[in-house]
């Protein structure tokens, strides 16, 4: 009897929630029924009254004429405004990019510079038979210079990974390729 009355029951309750349920067209009908009051209630029309029109016939001519050179002259100056803008935007992305460049470039000296202070200091060490490299240093002053040559080495590869990180920036900001790689 007891399940006789559970069963019953739940047929009534889901019999009730169908009866009184909304279906989800309706509850988006009724929504955009009060997007369309809402947008209707804000488009107000524009009302004339006397003290608008002109006491001239002719002058109505006259005034569309000049409401029309209005409307030129606001969409030249919207359009002078867009290309302004435009012209604004190319103008600081030219200067992003001759900032990337310029620290690119200032990288690239560093290195040049290091690897002609280890080519200068190679070229001090250099044996009268050779090279040092193959005989190793002869003397303290060499052995000072091939200390100097590995400190200077690593300074340089230190300066490589810099930029390649720089490099790799400049690409992930959208620069060009003669941007980064000049």
């Amino acid at each position: 009897m007891q399940r006789v009355f559970l069963r019953i029951f739940a047929i009534a309750l889901s019999i009730n929630s169908a009866a009184y349920g909304q279906s989800l067209g309706d509850i988006a009908r009724e929504n955009r029924e009060k997007q369309s009051a809402k947008n209707a209630s804000a488009a107000q029309p524009k009302v004339i009254t006397n003290a608008n029109l002109p006491k001239d016939p002719d002058a109505n001519q006259e005034q569309a004429e000049a409401q029309s050179g209005t409307n030129a002259s606001t969409e030249a100056a919207d359009r002078h405004s867009a290309d302004q803008r435009s012209a604004q935007q190319r103008l600081a992305e030219q200067r992003a990019a001759d900032q990337w460049k310029r620290q690119i470039l200032t990288q690239e000296n560093k290195m040049a510079n290091l690897q002609a202070r280890i080519d200068q200091l190679n070229a001090s060490i250099r044996s009268a038979g050779g090279s040092v490299q193959y005989e190793g240093p002869s003397n303290r002053y060499q052995a000072r210079q091939l200390r100097r040559v590995a400190q200077i080495q690593m300074q340089l590869d230190e300066q490589k990974m810099k930029l390649d990180q720089m490099q790799e920036a400049a690409r992930h900001a959208g620069m060009h390729t003669a941007v980064y790689d000049p």
